[in-house]
């Protein structure tokens, strides 16, 4: 059996994801770090809707952590692979640059940028002998495609994400392995909830934030068999704020 593997599936544009992707017929192992009890809502929800999901915890940026729960996974389920991986999980920690510290970059690099390194590499052993391939779907960030202030290593992660995207798509696709990045703008989520949002919306041709669904939507066609020819690419959702 096929399954789909979504990190910092627990709340926000994760718990979206998950959601969305019970269409495609698959169950979803939902990835968390340590906020078990919205990870456990996430699992309710997709099971409301006549779903299967799967609670997978362990810190993305850690290679211990990833190698042991894939490890055990794996040892559980002899006879199924993850033919779809959504690498969501990432962190903010704001700043301008000549105040932030050593942990603050780290931390957030590590997460988004380690996170996809580990995982995928760990998984792609698994997705590449397979006929049917798979889909890789990192979700990257306005941020890394036109930088914003205060976030210098929130746009130097996402924006190494993207160029990872883009050459991981060209040596995997002939293995039927497609990898593409979405970059969202203003998503209504934990996320963004500290965010000016009156003024911002101000800027942005739609006049208003995006909804997780509204990411949600793309990833799940993106990891469609109609999404089999679309490959290295990077899709900007952001209500037109940044083309």
């Amino acid at each position: 059996m096929k399954y789909i593997l979504v990190t910092g599936g627990s709340r926000g544009i994760g718990r979206a994801i998950c959601q969305r992707l019970v269409s495609l017929g698959m169950p979803i192992i939902i990835n968390y770090n340590s906020n078990h009890s919205s990870a456990n809502d996430t699992k309710s929800l997709i099971e409301d809707v006549g779903g299967k999901a799967e609670l997978l915890p362990f810190d993305v940026s850690d290679k211990t952590e990833v190698e042991r729960a894939i490890g055990c996974w794996e040892q559980s389920h002899p006879d199924d692979y993850i033919a779809v991986l959504v690498n969501n999980a990432g962190i903010r920690r704001d700043n301008l640059m000549f105040m932030m510290s050593d942990d603050d970059w780290h931390q957030v690099l590590d997460t988004t940028l380690d996170g996809f390194f580990y995982l995928t590499r760990c998984l792609l052993k698994h997705m590449m002998p397979r006929k049917r391939g798979g889909r890789i779907i990192n979700i990257a960030s306005l941020s890394g495609v036109k930088g914003l202030p205060g976030q210098t290593n929130y746009s130097a992660a996402k924006a190494a994400l993207i160029g990872a995207t883009k050459a991981l798509a060209q040596e995997v696709a002939p293995r039927n392995i497609t990898v593409n990045a979405i970059a969202p703008g203003f998503i209504e989520t934990d996320m963004t909830k500290d965010l000016p949002e009156d003024d911002l919306k101000k800027m942005i041709p739609v006049g208003r934030f995006g909804k997780p669904e509204e990411v949600a939507a793309l990833v799940a066609f993106l990891a469609s068999d109609e999404a089999a020819y679309i490959t290295g690419e990077v899709i900007n959702i952001n209500g037109g704020l940044y083309t």
